[in-house]
């Protein structure tokens, strides 16, 4: 997996340009069955991907809390709000609570996550490659291929399956 990780953000830049041209297509024309077309890739993949072996989202990146999460996760701390926000999280360039560093704190040596059952909504639905209206998320899903094997390899198996 080491491997994979280190090459990945090559790869990803390599494809880009190629990626951003089928993006730009299928916005334009998104085939009426692409969110059944796009679960059924990720549910494949992620057949094939266990997230534990990787954890990469987990190490470089750091998920948007709403408010709601920040309540879910501080009752399950027993912390306040507040006291969850200063402690773990600070307020990015466009305004949203983002944790304060990366890795992530909840994050196990063992790639688990130590609030994996209250984890934020953008963990959960990370890599977001089976959400709705899918084609909407082309520029986060580009950006997503040079974190994420398992979405980088589903972008490619796209390119194979659905003709724009």
């Amino acid at each position: 997996m080491q491997e994979i990780l280190k090459e990945l953000p090559g790869k990803a830049k390599d494809k880009q340009k190629e990626n951003k041209k089928f993006f730009s297509k299928l916005k334009k024309r998104p085939p009426k069955d692409l969110d059944v077309k796009m679960q059924q890739m990720h549910e494949e993949e992620f057949s094939r991907t266990n997230c534990l072996d990787c954890a990469n989202c987990c190490k470089t990146t750091g998920p948007l809390f709403t408010n709601k999460d920040i309540e879910r996760i501080s009752k399950f701390l027993k912390l306040k709000p507040q006291q969850f926000i200063d402690q773990y999280l600070r307020i990015d360039e466009d305004k949203d609570y983002v944790l304060q560093n990366v890795p992530c704190t909840f994050l196990g040596h063992d790639n688990y996550c130590l609030i994996y059952d209250v984890r934020p909504k953008a963990c959960r639905e990370y890599p977001h490659t089976d959400r709705k209206d899918f084609h909407k998320i082309s520029n986060l899903t580009i950006k997503n291929t040079a974190i994420c094997p398992a979405a980088y390899n589903i972008v490619e198996e796209m390119k194979r399956r659905i003709k724009v």
